[in-house]
């Protein structure tokens, strides 16, 4: 899969693509000063756009990239536990697989595999404009 992430907020978040497949997407990001809210822990949004990102990177693996895009309609995310330092990992699966939409469920968990976010994204298939 081609894709730039240069310039990009999965370069400003330091999101590293660890695995795109037919089961799913898997991501990491480093927990610090580029993810933290103001009180040291790590920031809802951050999370957020770590799903998204997991969940855009899979559903753009099964379209016709030829023809179609995929962009976000909808996010949610349960913020279930903080997290001061190190490295979460998501995990994406996808629940639906249609020809307009796609829902992609995110788990977020730390190194000891606790929970941190469970999000659940739907993304739209769109033909590309010629």
């Amino acid at each position: 899969m081609d894709y730039n992430v240069k310039n990009t907020l999965m370069e400003t978040l330091g999101i590293n693509v660890v695995s795109v497949s037919n089961e799913g997407v898997v991501a990491t990001m480093p927990v610090d000063h580029r993810t933290h809210q103001p009180f040291g822990i790590l920031h809802g949004g951050a999370s957020v756009a770590l799903a998204e990102t997991v969940a855009s990177l899979g559903a753009y693996f099964f379209i016709d990239q030829e023809t179609e895009n995929c962009v976000g309609l909808e996010i949610n995310a349960n913020h279930i536990r903080g997290k001061k330092s190190g490295v979460v990992t998501a995990y994406a699966k996808p629940a639906h697989r249609g020809k307009t939409t796609m829902v992609w469920e995110v788990k977020i968990v730390d190194e000891e595999d606790e929970l941190i976010c469970l999000s659940r994204c739907t993304m739209a298939i769109l033909k590309k404009k010629r």
